[in-house]
């Protein structure tokens, strides 16, 4: 897959298949629809683009900065080459763009820029300046312009009911097993290892404190997670607290992760860490003490868990 960080960027010598969205979560119902343009895009001899871009428009048309989006636009970049696609297409998001019209966008860039034979789009897609794009006029165009419209059914898009804002939902409630079965992977947390207080060193519990660089990207519920992740091509298993560490009357979240069986200096690596299972709610203790009691408790139950459940992902 080669990606390319603008649309006016892209060259092709062949007819393209597109589809166009945020795919945000990249999860079962988006994998299925891309699979199925990848499929096509192959046995027609064409290639397939997937448009999507950055920042999210909620963030630079309504300034939402509350928004909180599954993966980072790395970590839907690494899901997406997965499925085989021939080109990711991350366009910047302004709002110069977003004053294109609905004819532009067609003429600009389905016609001239992309030579598209087929768009596949959801069943509620709208597109252009005001959003006044939609699939009846994606349908008219298309007679002008040669080019098929392939709309997807909502079923299609809401299979087993997996919608990007469920999996965020249930995220953000703990409730990882649904979130994890939806995405059709584990849904991680990537960021630099950074210095913290020593505390877990002094208490027995050793941990990276993970800095997530980018403010968008979901956090899920606070709590003790058991987690997995590869450090220099090994498969390290541990857990991981998520929360403000109320026994020492901590007063900013912090993520850190205990590994299981690894010493190494991490400081200023980048890790990924998968989220396996929900252990707990994170908890105030009396004391640092009654703390390392319930640590020794979550490393036993963790330990247990890996001894019986096989990881999917």
């Amino acid at each position: 897959m080669k990606i390319i960080h603008s649309i006016f960027d892209f060259e092709t010598t062949q007819k393209t298949i597109v589809t166009i969205g945020t795919f945000d979560g990249v999860h079962i119902g988006h994998q299925k629809i891309i699979q199925e343009l990848v499929d096509e895009a192959k046995t027609s001899h064409k290639k397939s683009v997937l448009l999507t871009f950055f920042p999210h428009p909620r963030m630079v048309l309504q300034k939402d900065v509350s928004i909180k989006l599954i993966n980072t636009i790395d970590e839907r970049a690494k899901h997406l080459e997965k499925l085989g696609l021939d080109y990711l297409i991350i366009h910047p998001f302004s709002k110069s763009f977003s004053r294109l019209t609905a004819l532009d966008f067609v003429q600009t860039i389905l016609v001239k820029q992309f030579d598209t034979s087929k768009l596949i789009i959801g069943y509620d897609h709208h597109f252009g300046k005001n959003r006044e794009g939609n699939i009846e006029q994606l349908t008219e165009y298309s007679h002008l312009y040669d080019f098929t419209v392939e709309e997807i059914p909502a079923q299609d898009i809401d299979e087993v009911s997996v919608s990007s804002t469920k999996i965020r939902k249930a995220l953000n409630i703990g409730h990882l097993k649904t979130a994890n079965d939806y995405l059709g992977y584990y849904f991680s947390i990537t960021g630099k290892v950074v210095k913290g207080r020593r505390l877990g060193t002094k208490i027995g519990f050793p941990t990276a404190n993970i800095n997530v660089l980018e403010s968008y990207k979901l956090i899920p519920k606070t709590g003790v997670y058991v987690i997995k992740s590869i450090i220099k091509n090994i498969t390290v298993f541990g857990m991981m607290n998520i929360g403000n560490r109320p026994t020492i009357n901590g007063n900013y979240q912090t993520i850190e992760v205990h590994f299981f069986d690894f010493k190494a200096n991490l400081y200023n690596e980048n890790l990924t860490i998968d989220l396996l299972y929900f252990l707990r709610d994170e908890q105030k203790f009396n004391s640092v003490n009654d703390l390392v009691i319930q640590l020794k408790k979550d490393k036993e139950i963790t330990l247990n868990y890996l001894k019986k459940v096989t990881p999917k992902f």
